[in-house]
């Protein structure tokens, strides 16, 4: 099992045709995702380099391929409308990549979203979200997969499939930081753990999923045996997902908190990684979670580690 996506999710590009839709398409394609069409108005009917259909709608798009999932690679000016076209043709997970999306246009994105309870939107300003593939041959950069799904930047050969892993151990992984998601990755599966499902659920500071939307997914999944929670500077999320994970969570939990030396009020690379108040430093989120019976990495060097010391290895 896994959650949101697996082997037989059928995906989508919005914003096929870009510079960077096209290439990450490419990785997901030879990861062995199902791609099974592309979206760029005015170029319905075309194939991309990997033999892709282009469509000139997500509804097109839909009703052609089946397909129940999209990755967005569209300018920021326009990834609210193709966030909102994915959800009016029935798209199920909708990841939008995208950086710098106004926060304005996620604020009346989020609230249309209400009209269509089916879908669930992953960022914007996001790596993915990746379940892994079993890798059949090869390793490192050069490995083969099959039947996992990868939808996004996440590069696919440091994730682990539990047949893969030493320990059968599997945890999913939470993240705000993209880059410490793919750190979270490389050490647990450096350690012999699998990853069930990976999820960036982006730095913005209006976003889709929360870190509680998917701990309640990890927590019902039985392919899942603790999870690693990435946070940050910055509003309220940690310290919520802390609470609820002390009143509900019976699966171990790893948390590490980006940003002990960032100073009050200076935007520290997400444009949601800002200290508004005391509850948003570091180490008030640092000394939530551990309240909570959450065991905290010092530094990101010890992801893999303190998710193992979690799980008893």
């Amino acid at each position: 099992m896994a959650i949101l996506v697996d082997g037989n999710t059928k995906v989508l590009c919005q914003g096929i045709t870009g510079g960077a839709g096209a290439s990450h398409t490419k990785a997901c394609v030879e990861y062995g995702t199902k791609f099974v069409g592309g979206v760029t108005p005015g170029k319905g009917g075309l194939k991309d380099p990997n033999g892709i259909p282009i469509f000139d709608t997500v509804r097109q798009a839909v009703e052609t391929t089946g397909a129940d999932a999209t990755m967005i690679f569209v300018p920021p000016s326009g990834a609210a409308d193709a966030i909102l076209e994915a959800a009016a043709a029935g798209i199920r997970v909708i990841c939008a990549i995208t950086e710098g999306v106004p926060v304005q246009d996620m604020i009346r994105t989020k609230e249309a979203l209400k009209a269509f309870p089916h879908a669930v939107l992953i960022g914007p300003n996001c790596p993915g979200i990746i379940t892994p593939a079993r890798r059949v041959s090869g390793s490192g950069a050069d490995a083969k997969f099959e039947g996992g799904c990868k939808i996004g930047i996440m590069p696919g050969y440091i994730h682990t499939h539990r047949s893969n892993a030493s320990s059968g151990k599997n945890v999913g992984i939470i993240s705000r930081s993209g880059t410490l998601t793919y750190e979270a990755v490389w050490q647990t599966s450096e350690l012999g753990m699998g990853q069930s499902t990976c999820v960036g659920i982006g730095g913005d500071p209006v976003r889709g999923m929360g870190f509680i939307d998917v701990l309640e997914l990890f927590a019902k999944d039985d392919d899942t045996d603790g999870v690693v929670m990435i946070g940050e500077i910055g509003g309220t999320d940690e310290v919520d997902a802390a609470k609820w994970i002390r009143d509900n969570m019976k699966k171990p939990v790893a948390g590490f908190i980006a940003g002990r030396t960032a100073p009050k009020g200076k935007r520290m690379g997400h444009a949601g990684a800002i200290i508004g108040g005391e509850e948003d430093t570091a180490q008030a989120k640092i000394e939530a979670l551990r309240a909570c019976g959450i065991l905290v990495a010092e530094s990101p060097a010890d992801l893999g580690s303190t998710m193992a010391r979690a799980l008893g290895m």
